[in-house]
């Protein structure tokens, strides 16, 4: 069987059904149908169909796909056109009014508005739990529970859910486990060899890895993605020809970006834990995390994301000081999102201010003094350097 590194670059090629040796963008909303009426009604209707309208398929989505859903080692996969299409509609092609979903405290700020507006405003109830405490998991499970929602390392705090425990969970119950693996990476980790059922990915972020495209991708059984297919028919968020091509092309360098990524995030996370103007560091590679443990137990690396607590006599004063120091950075960028070739960093409770009370900011463990930290492949001398002299603006 072939390293993930090739199968990165040669997996799905059967969809490109051209000499080009990079696969066309197929900018075509729709296709010529085959004389034949039975092949032609095998198009209009077959789940994924790459060759009839582009909101049911796209040789290049399916291209994708095939790629996605051998690197999470699931059946199948579906292209979406965001990381919310994705979590929506896998989530919609399990649920109805009446169903009960179990979830955690810390989620991206997209996952925790969809559970705690749109799907109560349909009758669908959701609990949330402490994702450190297994066996809040189990205490929390009903009768009419459908689903058990995970994230992890989680966004922005990097707490660690045990997948493995959490699959066998699911498996006993007949319950439906699901996790958000974007900040992770399949190269670092595979919720699949944990009995994890679903896997999502918001592909705008390590997936493409450039900064400079939306997506979302599900992975899972063949019988669930045709759901998930299904439900996003009458939702409509289908991926773009362009910015499918772009995740294609993106998704041949991933290993070898993740891989410097995470060795940059290493290095930048014991340096940060050294320094005395940073009073907590949260990277799940670093031995004082409290869930390192796990993390070696289901993580083969350790990502690029890290969240630091910077000093401050009082909670404004670690604010004004993350602020100095986000303002001082020179190649770490102030920008949203994460998991592309530049280092990012964000103050999430600015960022996240209008779609979270304070209490479930303190609940997430968001704090005023909180910087989150998206490390990219720049050198890592460089990018110590830029938070030394930010630092010593404080």
């Amino acid at each position: 069987m072939a390293k993930v590194e090739t199968n990165l670059i040669h997996i799905g090629e059967e969809f490109n059904k051209t000499n080009a040796v990079v696969a066309p963008i197929y900018q075509s909303s729709t296709y010529l149908a085959n004389e034949d009426i039975d092949a032609y009604i095998t198009a209009a209707t077959a789940p994924k169909y790459p060759e009839f309208y582009h909101r049911h398929g796209n040789p290049t989505n399916s291209q994708v796909a095939a790629i996605v859903a051998n690197l999470e080692k699931t059946a199948d996969a579906l292209v979406l056109s965001t990381g919310m299409a994705a979590i929506s509609t896998a989530i919609l092609a399990l649920v109805k009014a009446g169903d009960h979903i179990i979830a955690q405290h810390a989620h991206y700020s997209g996952t925790t508005l969809f559970f705690k507006q749109f799907l109560i405003d349909y009758g669908i109830e959701i609990t949330h739990v402490d994702q450190k405490d297994i066996n809040a998991f189990e205490a929390a499970i009903q009768s009419n529970t459908k689903l058990i929602y995970l994230e992890t390392p989680s966004n922005p705090n990097l707490d660690i859910t045990d997948l493995e425990l959490l699959g066998r969970l699911g498996k006993e119950k007949g319950i439906t486990t699901m996790v958000d693996n974007t900040f992770a990476s399949p190269i670092n980790q595979l919720p699949s060899e944990f009995g994890i059922d679903v896997v999502i990915h918001s592909a705008t972020k390590y997936l493409g890895g450039h900064s400079d495209l939306t997506a979302g991708i599900v992975c899972g059984s063949k019988e669930y993605i045709e759901k998930v297919w299904s439900r996003s028919l009458v939702l409509g968020a289908t991926l773009s020809p362009f910015d499918s091509w772009l995740l294609l092309r993106g998704l041949k360098t991933l290993s070898l970006r993740v891989r410097q990524i995470n060795e940059n995030a290493q290095q930048l996370a014991e340096w940060l834990e050294r320094n005395a103007a940073i009073q907590h560091v949260a990277y799940v590679g670093l031995p004082s995390h409290p869930q390192h443990e796990l993390a070696k137990k289901q993580m083969k690396g350790f990502t690029g994301m890290l969240c630091i607590e910077v000093v401050g006599q009082s909670d404004e004063n670690a604010f004004q000081n993350a602020q100095r120091i986000l303002n001082n950075l020179k190649i770490f960028t102030n920008a949203a999102s994460l998991g592309g070739v530049e280092s990012l960093v964000v103050h999430p409770a600015s960022m996240w201010g209008s779609h979270h009370s304070a209490e479930q900011k303190q609940t997430s463990g968001i704090t005023k003094g909180m910087l989150r930290i998206s490390v990219g492949i720049e050198h890592i001398d460089d990018l110590i350097a830029d938070f030394d002299q930010a630092i010593r603006m404080i």
